[in-house]
Parts: C-alpha cells; structure tokens; sequence
C-alpha cells in the first residue's frame, strides 16, 4: 500500500513539530539554570562605564610599566589572545617566581559575584589592585603606579577626561575603575546563548545531549546563571578528594579569606565559558584535557561515573561555551618622560 504525497508530507510536518516542541522544553528547562549573555556592556556599581574610561582601563590592562620590572602587563596572565588566561598551570611573575594558583579568565569576569578562586575580590576594581602588588606578580606599589602615570601628560589627560569631575583624578581607585571598565566590555556571545535565545540550529545533536546530561547529572547545582558558575562557594572534592597533585594540601581555598574551618578547600565554582580554550583546569592547573577535568569533577563532587560517551557529549556542550572575543586593536601607550620611574631591574632571580 503506497501513502500519498498528503500523508508523507503530513507526516514530516508532524515530526518537525514534535522536535521543535521537544526543543523548545529542553530550552525552557535549560532557561531555570542559565541566562544568555546580555548583548550591551553591563553597569558596574559605583563606576559609570564612558568611552574615556574604557580607553583608559585598555591602556592601563596592557602597559608593562604598571609592573616595577616594567615587564608585566595585566595581559601577561590574562592575554585575550588565548582565551583571557595564559595557558600556564600556574602564572610567572616578577623575577620568574610561579604564582601560586593557575590564572582565571578575564573573559566574562563581569559576571562573577567576586574575583579570585577564594573570592578575596568583590569586583573586578578590587582585583585590579591585587596583581600589581603581589610580590610574584608584579611587585609595584599603588604610590609608584601613581608617580609612573603622573609623571606622563598623556596620562593625565586621559585621567582628566575619564574623571572629569575631580580635581586630582589620577589615584589608585581611579586606576583599578578604568580597569575594571575596561574588562566590562571583555564579553564573548557563544552558539549557547544563540541557542538559548531560539536558534535551534546553533547547538550540534552532541552538544543538546551534553546538555543534557549536564543539567540531570548535577553539574548545573554548581555551575548556573550567566556565567555558568563564579557564583558560589563549594568544597573541591564534596564526595571524593582529588590526589594531591589536583588539590594541593597546602591552599585551602577560601579558609585564607575567612579562617572558618568550614572553608577548608572550599573555591569559587569556576566559571566555563571558553573552558575549552582555557586549559589547564583548576586552581592547580594540573589537568591539560578537559575530558579529564569533566571526569574528575563528576567523581568528585557528584559521586557519578559517567561513561566515555557521556563525558564526551558534556565536553561537546562546553565547547558550545567557547565565543566570540572583541576585536582588541593593541593600544599604543603615552611617552615615557625623564620623570617616569625607572624599572627596578629585579627581574632575574
């Protein structure tokens, strides 16, 4: 018995729309934990984000000479060339000194709720501040920053248009805000949001499985919201301890910040837009697959064992994370001037 075109054709019409019903409940559940990236620069508290300000905080993210050797830049670990991290297990700072965890991405950091594996930072203003004067990282101080850009007029200028309503605009605050500005427009729309806002056709049949299991396998309790995590404090290792190489004995995460035993290897879930291209994983940087990393995570924090299959379709959803970075057009820094200080020369140890 041979079916009519009518019926054929009926009969694809109602497959197309039980797969779009069926798409659109996926995307509906998935809508509970996640939130697209929204497509303008969000508002920073207490730091109104201009043109001027913007301009500023680039220049400020890329000049070496915020660092006392003159050689390390915001950039150096957070190089928006490869994923707004340095691809290191842990960063190298001044006189070559390795940092004492690996160095979180940049890319998105608006999103957080705090900055830093412990949250020690509340914004991105705050920690701006703290790479210049750690000792293994760039080793300034906030009175030497100031002599450095005092002492160039281009500076000052750009200070002066970026904080037009204060008559000594060029102070430590002021710096770590055009930073912090700066980094606000650091964003990268990614095939999820796309699909997230209706684009059935932005995510691969793996990635919607990968999702999937995701969200059913637990992953989405830790890691949620626009960010897909920097928003919450969890043990690492809630069911079962990683060796020592993944969590070194001597950082327990967050105890520094608060000295509650509580918060004895507890961190800030890590959040994964662009894991894919942020290798390696963890505060320890000691994993370099992310195969590797989905595995130790569910074992660890979830109590699963997940099959090969399954790790790939998760690895297939988190590639659907990786997005678009701004175009960044290097900038070209103000002159030097006999007053600028000279670089300590401590950089060889």
């Amino acid at each position: 018995m041979s079916l009519s075109k009518a019926t054929i054709l009926g009969t694809v019409a109602a497959i197309g729309l039980a797969q779009a019903a069926q798409a659109n409940e996926l995307r509906e559940y998935a809508l509970e934990f996640f939130k697209p990236l929204p497509s303008t620069v969000p508002a920073v508290n207490d730091n109104p984000i201009t043109p001027e300000k913007i301009d500023l905080g680039k220049a400020l993210f890329f000049d070496p000479r915020m660092s006392a050797s003159g050689v390390f830049s915001c950039n150096s670990c957070h190089n928006l060339a490869t994923g707004g991290d340095d691809n290191m297990p842990t960063s190298i700072g001044h006189g070559w000194q390795k940092g004492p965890r690996n160095s979180p991405t940049v890319l998105n950091a608006i999103f957080n709720e705090a900055q830093f594996w412990d949250g020690r930072a509340p914004d991105l203003a705050e920690q701006a501040k703290g790479p210049v004067q750690a000792g293994v990282e760039m080793a300034n101080t906030p009175d030497n920053v100031i002599a450095t850009l005092n002492s160039m007029p281009q500076y000052i200028e750009w200070f002066e248009a970026s904080f037009p309503d204060e008559g000594d605009p060029v102070t430590f605050d002021n710096f770590a805000k055009a930073i912090e500005a700066y980094e606000a427009t650091l964003i990268t729309p990614a095939p999820f949001d796309a699909w997230l806002n209706g684009d059935d056709a932005a995510l691969s049949e793996d990635q919607l499985k990968g999702l999937e299991l995701f969200v059913d396998s637990g992953c989405a309790s830790c890691h949620n919201g626009v960010n897909l995590g920097g928003n919450g404090y969890y043990p690492f290792g809630l069911i079962e301890k990683p060796g020592a190489d993944i969590l070194p004995v001597g950082d327990k995460g967050r105890f520094a910040v608060t000295e509650t035993v509580d918060d004895e290897y507890v961190f800030r879930a890590s959040p994964l837009r662009n894991i894919a291209v942020t290798a390696p994983y963890f505060h320890s940087g000691q994993v370099w697959d992310l195969n590797t990393a989905v595995d130790i995570m569910a074992s660890s924090q979830l109590g699963a064992e997940l099959s090969e299959e399954e790790v790939g379709y998760i690895t297939a959803f988190l590639e659907s994370l990786t997005g678009e970075v701004p175009e960044v057009v290097y900038p070209i820094l103000p002159a030097e001037t006999a007053a600028t200080p000279r670089p300590t020369g401590d950089v060889v140890q």
